[in-house]
């Protein structure tokens, strides 16, 4: 049956998620300082660019500020931390609604953080190794007979953080969409119903998240799409855990 918290005082769950809130901060600064190690001792600047120097290579990444360096330093720095301090957020999050969680619930919970782990560095895998180099081949070899590249370093790290990151996220719809159909949010056939109006949302994540050329947004959309289909073959399998604890399955 659920925890005590479902029974705490309303200003009691806003102290309790603040103390949440507040450790996540707390562990995602001190994780961006480990991060600026990394960026500056472990040279995360020249893996990024290294799908840049397939498609260009003897090139190199420019910039045109003498402040670049220590901008985009710091930038990565924050990257590299929020993907470090995610395990802490993740931990944050169940402590704060596992006391509210039934039994049958938090069996799955740590599952699905794991499986939501690996599933965001398969994202950031796919984007590094094959989305990547392919998006930048096509944008840098489009008009390439009249227009010469000139790519700045700042620039192409906005670019393939973005890309990496994107991906990355969108890797975890099925673990959203599992623990939401824990909490009688989703049913299988509610996503199944709207799956026309997925689409057209996941198009738009897809166009938003990526750069501006069709081949990366479908390069981001047919994963997506797979993933939706994925995901309601797993809240099928495992079902809502509300409604197995006997509560009415919503309306969706």
């Amino acid at each position: 049956m659920a925890g005590d918290q479902g029974e705490m005082p309303f200003l009691d769950h806003l102290e309790e998620l603040r103390r949440r809130v507040i450790w996540s901060l707390v562990a995602l600064v001190a994780l961006s300082v480990v991060g600026f190690f990394l960026v500056t001792e472990f040279g995360v600047i020249e893996i990024l660019e290294r799908p840049f120097d397939i498609v260009l290579p003897g090139e190199g990444l420019r910039y045109t500020n003498p402040t670049t360096p220590v901008v985009v330093t710091f930038k990565l720095a924050f990257v590299v931390g929020f993907i470090l301090a995610l395990p802490v957020i993740a931990y944050q999050a169940w402590a704060f609604f596992s006391p509210a969680l039934y039994d049958q619930e938090k069996r799955y919970i740590v599952p699905a953080i794991s499986v939501g782990f690996v599933l965001f560095l398969a994202g950031i895998a796919m984007a590094y190794f094959l989305v990547l180099p392919l998006g930048l081949r096509f944008l840098i070899g489009f008009q390439a007979e009249t227009l010469t590249p000139i790519i700045t370093v700042d620039e192409y790290l906005r670019f393939a953080t973005r890309l990496i990151l994107a991906f990355g996220i969108i890797f975890e719809m099925p673990v959203v969409l599992v623990l939401l159909s824990f909490l009688g949010i989703v049913t299988p056939a509610g996503l199944r119903r709207h799956q026309r109006h997925a689409l057209v949302a996941l198009a738009i994540v897809a166009a938003l998240l990526t750069p501006a050329d069709l081949g990366t947004m479908f390069m981001l959309l047919l994963p997506m799409m797979l993933l939706y289909e994925l995901s309601i073959w797993l809240v099928r399998l495992v079902g809502g855990g509300r409604r197995r604890a006997g509560e009415p399955a919503p309306g969706t």
